[in-house]
């Protein structure tokens, strides 16, 4: 334990319960916040003492070592379990999805594309026919074609699209209710310091895992990017548990989570920069410069697993690797801001819709039955999409499909122009050319395919099943931009004398990529929802390796905040936060010009402040004070005269101190009285004996006089981390507190 002269200047309170026989005083209860600078302190105290000790022998230095380089091993450690989860979640999802279509003869866990691949009769025009994949209805019926036979591949489509979300939700509601949703709210909550029991937990991990694969297989509109930063923090929560420095710091613990976060965007999108630079600007909350190389580090080694898996064959991290062969030119930068508008207005439109949505399902019956809901939007999910080939496909698929330049090798209906018979350019570089029939309907199905697409995912977002908001948003983007795209195309075509083509669209060129606009459109899109900017560029490019169109991507994701911002600041992350309750500080200016003395606890109207005094309070009197206030902590003074502070005492702290003094030590009883100082107070020898509880006093609580101007206030709980701010007044306890955590002084002032 701490000398006399330790405890006296404050600088050994915070670790001399560590001592303590009993495990959990110092640790937090569930939904309650964290106190950021007393869990900095506990670590700075903890760092000395192996710091003193490792000058004492080699073993104690080895120790030493060994705790330094801890985070990197759980960095690594989350690393390769996220890498490895994310290349298995990716494989399941590519066989389940075909698996609602038909099935491999030659191998029943191949999917349709690797099917095919090994079979030696598949030509190179009809690449997605081989004979050892058949659909369900050729393989029952015999028959290829047919009424009956689409009726029959139809109903088998339904059936195992309600098949698969029926199984994710009843185990999500069986066995990890906190695996549903997105993840991300919860999961910057919980960094913001925030606690959440069991949210991280092995459970969820195991479950989420599982159904996340189920979710995106029954082709429900959803991702699985978003849920895939859950698991990885579920990962990072995982091995904090491992190493004593994370599982009882919670401080330190949330570092780990912030890097965990990171390495799941990394993999979610094979982007491990964008996913560091994610971490920073949309999830973390305290991000020192050890974090962010540390992030680095995990984001790396998750891309390096992810890429040795291979999950998509084509060796390299992500889905949508695109090679486009012109240059974009500054007139074309109008239709780009165009789509940045529209991403910013359909952004704003989600957001609305869908939050009032979920609010309904709070207040209503609705949210009674999540089994019926999820199985109602599935069967009219799964009986619209069939229909439309740009539907029924995984929505992967489509923006891959969506960002893709037309080569002469592409054999999709979207690229079906009319060739020019007299052309002999090389095949990189194909002239623009007018669209032919397949294009124009291809067309009209995206433009059915997009309506669909934002109306069915207002309504998919928060059911109780995974479901993430990437590639949804990404996908109406693509859909609008790739419309637009050919739109301007035809349009350089057919009028290239016009003034705005005539610099640099001349008869015969190719001018126009209409994939670069999905690519642009997507980007709006997402950052119109997530209001992200920096990150979203990036994992743009790296998405895509499409590196020389950052400036595009730049003007439509600036573009789109501005528009969105212009209808709501906060992105759907944040109204999410807002809708649940939970306790978040946003980073957002505040603008009210009040004092300290007007939002502080109690109010006038209120009960008097409930305070401890240093050495006469009986356990009695604790013992009532706790049962009669749902305070996580009390003012310790001098007297009830003075109400000079003394310093801070945690309501958990207390509880547990003064059950374990009655069951350990002899002679507490419920008149003994508790001192918080450091001798004993004169009391008469027929008293029984007192209860010291110096060591879990804080004694350098924060305190602010009452006239601190509030946006002051406010800028201190964002930078410390504060629990609580304890208010003065002349060096004495103000009778009305203490400002709560601040989210509650926020709702009041608005």
């Amino acid at each position: 334990s701490a000398t006399p002269t330790e405890e006296i200047n404050g600088a050994g309170n915070l670790m001399d319960f560590l001592d303590e026989p009993f495990p959990d005083v110092g640790t937090y209860e569930d939904f309650h916040t964290i106190d950021w600078l007393r869990e900095k302190s506990r670590d700075t105290d903890r760092h000395r003492k192996i710091t003193c000790k490792s000058k004492e022998s080699i073993w104690e230095f080895i120790k030493s070592l060994l705790d330094a380089w801890s985070g990197w091993l759980v960095m690594l450690l989350i690393g390769l379990l996220s890498g490895t989860l994310a290349g298995v979640i990716d494989l399941a999802v590519d066989w389940m999805t075909d698996l609602k279509e038909g099935v491999c003869l030659s191998a029943l866990w191949y999917s349709h594309e690797q099917c095919c691949w090994t079979s030696n009769e598949t030509t190179f025009a009809d690449r997605d026919k081989c004979p050892q994949w058949q659909k369900w209805a050729e393989l029952m019926t015999g028959y290829t074609e047919g009424a009956g036979v689409y009726l029959l591949n139809y109903f088998l489509y339904v059936l195992w699209a309600l098949f698969f979300s029926f199984l994710a939700v009843s185990l999500v509601r069986v066995f990890a209710p906190y695996a549903c949703g997105s993840g991300i709210p919860e999961i910057k909550t919980i960094l913001s310091g925030f606690i959440i029991r069991g949210y991280l937990g092995k459970w969820t991990l195991l479950i989420k895992t599982v159904t996340l694969v189920l979710a995106v297989s029954s082709g429900l509109s959803l991702g699985k990017e978003g849920p895939l930063v859950h698991v990885a923090c579920c990962c990072g929560n995982l091995f904090c548990s491992l190493f004593s420095k994370y599982s009882k710091n919670e401080g330190k613990r949330r570092e780990v989570l912030s890097a965990a976060a990171a390495a799941g965007v990394s993999v979610a999108f094979g982007a491990p920069i964008g996913g560091v630079l994610f971490s920073l600007e949309e999830v973390s909350y305290y991000f020192p410069l050890k974090t962010l190389w540390r992030s680095f580090f995990a984001a790396l080694v998750a891309a390096f697993t992810l890429r040795s898996i291979n999950p998509f064959g084509n060796n390299r991290l992500v889905l949508f690797y695109v090679e486009y062969h012109t240059p974009w030119y500054m007139a074309e930068l109008v239709p780009f801001i165009l789509l940045g508008v529209f991403g910013g207005l359909w952004g704003t439109l989600f957001i609305r819709c869908n939050i009032a949505w979920c609010r309904r399902r709070k207040t209503t019956r609705l949210g009674k039955y999540p089994v019926l809901e999820v199985i109602v939007v599935t069967g009219i999910t799964a009986v619209l999409a069939f229909p439309n080939p740009y539907t029924r496909r995984s929505t992967s698929e489509l923006i891959s499909e969506l960002f893709n330049d037309c080569g002469a090798l592409e054999s999709s209906q979207l690229c079906d122009y009319i060739n020019n018979p007299n052309m002999t350019r090389p095949v990189d570089d194909i002239p623009d050319r007018p669209a032919g029939p397949g294009v124009y309907s291809a067309l009209w199905q995206l433009t059915l395919a997009l309506v669909f697409k934002i109306v069915i995912t207002i309504f998919t977002f928060g059911m109780k099943i995974p479901s993430g908001l990437f590639i949804p948003s990404m996908a109406v983007g693509a859909i609008a931009g790739r419309i637009v795209g050919i739109a301007v195309e035809q349009m350089a075509y057919h009028h290239h004398d016009w003034i705005i083509f005539k610099n640099w669209c001349r008869p015969g060129a190719d001018c126009v990529t209409p994939g670069l606009y999905a690519m642009v459109g997507a980007a709006a899109c997402l950052g119109g929802v997530t209001r992200m900017t920096v990150s979203l560029v990036v994992i743009m490019f790296e998405l895509t390796g499409g590196l020389e169109y950052i400036v595009p991507l730049m003007a439509a994701a600036v573009t789109s905040k501005w528009v969105a911002d212009a209808f709501g600041k906060e992105g759907i992350y944040e109204a999410h936060i807002q809708l649940n309750g939970y306790p978040y500080l946003d980073q957002d200016e505040f603008t009210h010009r009040t004092l300290a003395t007007d939002v502080m606890r109690p109010r006038r109207n209120e009960p008097p402040l409930a305070v401890l005094t240093q050495d006469s309070t009986t356990v009695e009197d604790v013992e009532t004070l706790i049962k009669d206030t749902d305070y996580n902590g009390f003012p310790v003074v001098v007297s009830r005269e003075s109400e000079r502070l003394i310093g801070f005492v945690q309501r958990r702290d207390l509880i547990l101190n003064i059950k374990n003094a009655r069951q350990k030590q002899d002679g507490v009883v419920s008149n003994s009285v508790v001192y918080f100082t450091e001798d004993a107070p004169q009391i008469p020898a027929s008293n029984p004996q007192p209860l010291k509880l110096r060591r879990i006093l804080n004694l350098s609580p924060f305190t602010v006089t009452d006239h601190t101007p509030m946006e002051t206030v406010v800028d201190i709980f964002r930078k410390l981390g504060l629990r609580q701010c304890l208010v003065t007044r002349s060096g004495s306890l103000s009778p009305r507190l203490v400002i709560p955590m601040l989210q509650i002084v926020i709702k009041h002032l608005k």
